[in-house]
């Protein structure tokens, strides 16, 4: 038994649920964001509540069962609270700024790092050692902060780099004379 599975998702005032066929249209203040469940699950909505099913006990069945749940659930937060991502940009001269849709990084190289940002995400810089991405969509959000990341990962002996807010880097010792 799926013990995520088994939890129905509650829905806020100000949400709306349709369900047609194996598509879940969910619908709030964020926008409207939808998601396909699998043949091997069954979904309905209750009373302001989404119950997801497995159809039989199949292994397959009962692993689409909590996985569909978890991204019904994650319709749900993304269109009342949104995703948001923090990274931390340190180094000697490491520095970001948005121009327009397009976030500019010094990251060090020999040239500026133009990351345009993708349709449903918001970039914001409060300082310029600070990126925010927020969104409505959590793969989205984490996919462009993991690019952005990936163009100066943190590095273990000075931790310079573009880091999670809040990440532990696991700092080396240099080398001894």
């Amino acid at each position: 038994m799926s013990r995520i599975g088994k939890r129905p998702v509650d829905l806020p005032s100000g949400v709306e649920a349709k369900i047609s066929g194996q598509t879940v249209e969910v619908k709030g203040p964020k926008g409207t964001r939808s998601f396909t469940a699998t043949d091997d699950v069954t979904l309905a909505v209750e009373d302001n509540v989404i119950t997801i099913n497995p159809r039989g006990n199949s292994k397959r069945a009962r692993q689409q069962w909590g996985m569909s749940r978890t991204m019904v659930a994650n319709l749900v937060t993304g269109v009342t609270a949104g995703f948001k991502k923090e990274l931390e940009i340190q180094g000697v001269g490491y520095r970001a700024q948005m121009q327009g849709n397009t976030l500019k990084l010094s990251l060090g190289l020999s040239h500026e790092v133009n990351f345009d940002v993708p349709e449903g995400v918001t970039v914001t810089c409060p300082k310029q050692t600070e990126v925010i991405i927020e969104g409505s969509d959590e793969q989205l959000v984490g996919q462009v902060a993991a690019n952005i990341r990936e163009w100066r990962k943190p590095e273990p002996y000075k931790g310079k780099g573009i880091r999670y807010k809040g990440e532990f880097i696991f700092r080396k010792e240099g080398k001894k004379k």
